[in-house]
């Protein structure tokens, strides 16, 4: 007797991001042979250079700004003299110990990613991997470019999360020491000096307020009004307000033209003609696809002007085998979470699993600045223009009693909800861990829960998210 098994379905994963790496997981869950390639590590720039380092030196950061702000609650650190006098203890960050604690867990959180992988079945392959039409993957295994080693995989289906990489300007030359990416900052030997930060979007306004608490002079160069552009207007405000009391310079409307390397630091020249001299420089102009190179277009996938590869709610390119997830396709919100959606949403498409694609707006994100700034749903300025129909209420945290509690003076949540029914269609919350206070707010945007159901729901007293039902309770509909 002879029996036939239907043939696994091969599916290769080209970058071991968020993306990558649900996809991975997803596509060995559900019985297929899958292979990812990366070339520096599982979790990509993501767990080893970005997200994970970046959050954990914020945490840092966190800690010494508490430290500084301790005394508001009555709590006063002290040493004793040669003479048994008080003396106040200054407050440093060893920053080269706060690198190697972050690169560590980083590099930890790596090698649990890829254990995972491997527990799950799935096969690895350090290289550098590019596409072989649209149903091979070519990999070149070789270190250092000597030698010829390549490996040419078949696949069925083949999911790209290729990530990207730093902007660079012509102008403004990173060399590792003094110009820097934010993939660099984590071999500064000390605290900067002074560190000019080029760019006010998330990446440079979370920069900018970490070192300020490290103790760093920041200057923060912004070509738009106002920092956070694209943000909501209040957030941006407070957390403008913020750096500014903390002693940080903001240039509004200040073009950065170029950067050059002085002996003793970096001279920043601006478009009119001004000139910021620092110690250090951060370059966060934003960020390019790692798609250049990799066999797209030779394989029929469209990208956009920008790079990105196209594609739909479930992640599929142009060619039906080959999807794309996280910063190198063009759904352009670079979130670690969203990555990993797409990631398992196209292995399940793939493989023909039960599929139900994410709304946008349905998302979360959030800015860890200090305050943080947590979002999600419909924004303001859509409503206003519009675009969505909905009532608007904001909520001061500074009247919330665990806020006073705790000497929080800055911050609100701001609920949206849908005139009429009073359905919770967005909301922003601006806030110490503002990215954990998000969740109700989250599940009311996805479940479709009115203002009157989410205030119903049993808030601890006192607490910050008593805040939340406060707004919701403030938008109660008459029936």
């Amino acid at each position: 007797m002879t029996y036939e098994f239907e043939r696994k379905q091969k599916i290769v994963v080209l970058g071991g991001g968020p993306g990558g790496y649900e996809a991975a997981i997803a596509g060995a869950q559900l019985g297929a042979e899958v292979t990812i390639v990366e070339r520096i590590g599982i979790g990509g720039s993501a767990v080893i250079t970005d997200v994970v380092p970046s959050k954990t030196l914020i945490a840092t950061a966190e800690a010494a700004n508490a430290i500084g702000e301790a005394a508001e609650l009555g709590v006063q650190f002290f040493a004793r003299g040669e003479k048994g006098q008080p003396v106040r203890p200054e407050v440093a960050v060893n920053l080269a110990a706060v690198n190697k604690r972050l690169i560590g867990l980083a590099r930890q959180q790596s090698e649990d990613m890829r254990s995972e992988l491997v527990r799950a079945g799935v096969r690895i392959v350090t290289g550098e991997g590019r596409l072989d039409g649209s149903s091979a993957v070519i990999v070149s295994t070789a270190q250092g470019g000597k030698g010829k080693d390549f490996d040419r995989i078949e696949a069925d289906t083949i999911v790209l999360s290729v990530g990207a990489s730093p902007r660079i300007l012509p102008a403004a030359q990173p060399d590792g020491e003094r110009i820097m990416t934010w993939t660099q900052l984590y071999d500064l030997p000390s605290v900067p000096e002074h560190l000019i930060v080029v760019g006010s979007g998330v990446t440079g306004a979370e920069f900018a307020s970490a070192y300020t608490a490290l103790g760093s002079k920041v200057t923060l160069v912004s070509s738009r009004d106002q920092v956070l552009p694209g943000e909501d207007a209040d957030a941006a405000r407070v957390i403008e307000n913020v750096f500014k009391r903390n002693g940080m310079t903001v240039l509004s409307k200040s073009r950065a033209e170029s950067v050059v390397r002085t002996e003793e630091g970096v001279i920043v020249t601006l478009s009119d003609g001004r000139t910021v001299a620092g110690s250090h420089c951060l370059m966060a102009v934003g960020s390019i696809p790692n798609t250049a190179g990799i066999g797209l277009e030779q394989a029929g996938v469209q990208v956009t002007e920008s790079g990105h590869v196209r594609v739909n709610r479930v992640a599929r390119t142009s060619r039906p085998n080959i999807y794309a997830a996280g910063d190198c396709s063009d759904l352009l919100m670079p979130l670690a979470s969203v990555a990993s959606m797409q990631g398992r949403t196209a292995v399940f498409h793939a493989m023909g699993d039960a599929v139900s694609p994410f709304e946008q707006r349905n998302v979360t994100s959030n800015i860890f600045t200090q305050p943080e700034i947590a979002t999600v749903g419909w924004n303001q300025k859509q409503i206003e223009e519009g675009i969505a129909q909905g009532d608007i209420y904001k909520l001061p945290l500074k009247s919330n009693p665990r806020a006073k509690m705790l000497g929080i003076k800055d911050g609100f949540v701001k609920l949206f909800a849908r005139t009429g029914s009073g359905t919770v269609i967005g909301g922003v919350i601006v806030a110490p861990r503002a990215s954990e206070l998000i969740f109700p707010l989250a599940l009311a945007v996805e479940h479709r829960l009115t203002v009157d159901e989410v205030a119903r729901a049993f808030t601890v007293y006192p607490s910050l998210s008593g805040s939340i039902s406060d707004a919701a309770r403030a938008m109660h509909i008459v029936l």
